[in-house]
């Protein structure tokens, strides 16, 4: 939508104030997405005396909606909501995400809103249909450049991937805009925020003009929005930065000096380091988990090893130690070190700890099936019986009190196989999922860094899964600093063996670690989701077909 050009004086000088809401949105609540939208608007007017309010992409239905905005009844929700959201500000202009359902379709649209009237409309145009997004499944392409006046100022509007792209700020550029403001809903994953950063510096090198940039918090899924709402000037300096990861509602302020925007320096946020990223959006993604699907807490197995370790800790940091239940649940191969490491991180932390030996039901189930095994040597199978006594266990202290079990393995494990269908793998939700095994040991000394935790021994000790005597992980695995080396030469860059091979890897090894992963793709579909921080996650990411002829050692 275009609105008419004014004409410039040069001496032309204006104040325009714009409040940033980086909110946590709910998914489908569209009632009360509106709610937010309304209250923070007056919030933003009333304590920041702010003249522009921008919420996040999408933020009536929340995103992504996936096929929720194929109902009938969301997109009747969404018609009342924003009716709701026009009517009930005032004093302040709104520009809010929501799918806009038109007769050829529907359109990821925000709406420009001002004392009961929309001063504009926009459609985003580019529509992302890569890694996380699909998009074109649903949305049809804008096509129009979209420009208010606001005290003076000319400010165009973009969605999200629009300013990953050229063409839509070029236009904006071209019809006379001084300022672009995008609003986003941008899921993290590592370093995400510089590529970011860099894709609207380019931007600002093509058009010449600052942008405001505003992003969703929370999560979703395995998805989680971190926020990092930042300003850049007209130069591609970065002159404010939200903090990632917190909620709230900031000012920005912007000047028009001579015909141009210039955006008035203030806090910027210095980057987290990457232990303490990633760190933060497990807590977030597991707190939003939890608490949106209104679990009372939730419980885990604690082995007295380090992944278990870092997910209690990751737990009790989201929900507070008293939502947070570990049981220990040890059989003949369980060492002293494990329970007594197990112990000490429950009494750190501060949870509930049960002891529940599954020794009992490991010898029923050997008895009841002895005949059956007669003749055949133990193998696997046996320490699969382990893992789904374990399981059992697990599941039914959820049932009976209704806290969510969370499984505690990590990525590596994930892609070669190295857990349990219905033992270890049997929960809710996943926290380290998307963390390789030597992630898992670095963010372990981050969270200690923070406050001890997770014991020392722990984290020195070589991993085991202690289901026969003096097993090490080693036995059935490389050691984690290669198999995490060829993992992600695999599944983040998709090189083949020979590719693999030639960064200085053993064929052989490279071979069996690959077609450890063709060969598990089942259980990775039954496995519980998990929180993504990588480019390539097992989930949305990744889809692979279960069934396939494909050899990955030719």
């Amino acid at each position: 939508m275009f609105l008419p050009r004014k004409r410039y004086h040069q001496a032309m000088s204006a104040s325009l104030r714009i409040a940033l809401a980086q909110l946590n949105l709910f998914v489908g609540d569209v009632a009360g997405n509106a709610q937010r939208l309304i209250d923070t608007a007056a919030q933003a007017r009333d304590e920041l005396q702010a003249d522009l309010v921008l919420f996040p992409e999408l933020s009536l239905s929340g995103y992504p909606p996936e096929d929720l905005l194929f109902h009938s009844g969301l997109r009747r929700q969404v018609k009342t909501a924003l009716d709701r959201v026009r009517q009930e500000t005032s004093g302040i202009t709104v520009v809010a995400g929501y799918p806009e359902y038109a007769d050829e379709g529907i359109y990821n649209a925000a709406a420009v809103l001002r004392d009961g009237a929309t001063v504009a409309n926009y459609r985003k145009q580019e529509l992302p249909n890569y890694s996380v997004f699909d998009e074109k499944r649903y949305f049809k392409h804008g096509r129009d450049t979209c420009i208010f006046e606001l005290k003076g100022i000319r400010v165009a509007l973009l969605i999200c991937e629009d300013i990953w792209e050229p063409n839509p700020a070029r236009a904006a550029k071209a019809n006379g805009a001084q300022l672009i403001v995008v609003i986003n809903g941008s899921p993290y994953s590592l370093r995400y925020q510089e590529r970011r950063e860099a894709a609207v510096r380019a931007r600002v090198k093509d058009t010449g003009l600052p942008v405001v940039y505003v992003n969703l918090l929370g999560g979703q899924d395995e998805l989680v929005f971190d926020g990092g709402s930042f300003v850049m000037n007209a130069s591609g300096e970065v002159v404010q930065r939200v903090a990632p990861f917190v909620e709230g509602l900031f000012a920005v302020d912007v000047d028009l000096v001579d015909g141009k925007v210039v955006p008035r320096p203030a806090h910027v946020e210095p980057p987290l380091s990457e232990e303490a990223s990633v760190y933060n959006a497990l807590v977030l993604g597991v707190r939003d988990y939890v608490g949106k699907h209104r679990f009372p807490g939730i419980v885990l197995g604690l082995s007295g090893g380090i992944d278990s370790a870092l997910t209690l800790a990751i737990a009790v940091d989201a929900l507070g130690a008293e939502r947070v239940s570990a049981v220990m649940m040890p059989s003949r191969y369980t060492s002293q070190w494990s329970l007594d490491d197990a112990a000490a991180e429950a009494r750190t932390l501060g949870v509930r700890y049960d002891v529940i030996s599954i020794e009992g039901m490991f010898a029923t189930a050997l008895d009841a099936l002895k005949d059956v095994f007669a003749g055949r040597q133990p193998d696997t199978t046996e320490e699969n019986i382990q893992a789904r006594s374990r399981g059992l266990l697990l599941m039914a202290i959820s049932n009976k009190t209704g806290r969510m079990v969370l499984t505690t393995g990590n990525k590596s494990e994930m892609a070669v196989g190295y857990a349990t269908l219905y033992g270890d793998m049997a929960g809710g939700f996943a926290p380290i999922k998307d963390c390789s095994k030597m992630l898992v040991y670095r963010l372990a000394k981050y969270r200690n860094s923070v406050s001890h935790a997770i014991p020392n021994r722990v984290i020195e000790r070589p991993p085991s899964a202690e289901l026969r005597h003096d097993q090490k992980d080693s036995d059935s695995l490389p050691e984690y600093d290669v198999l995490d080396a060829i993992l992600e030469l695999f599944i983040e860059d998709n090189l083949s063996v020979d590719e693999i091979a030639a960064r200085g890897f053993d064929r052989a090894t490279v071979g069996r670690v690959l077609e450890m992963v063709k060969r598990n793709e089942y259980k990775r579909r039954q496995a519980p989701p998990g929180v993504r921080i990588s480019d390539r996650a097992f989930g949305r990411d990744w889809r692979y077909p279960i069934t396939s002829g494909y050899k990955s050692k030719i």
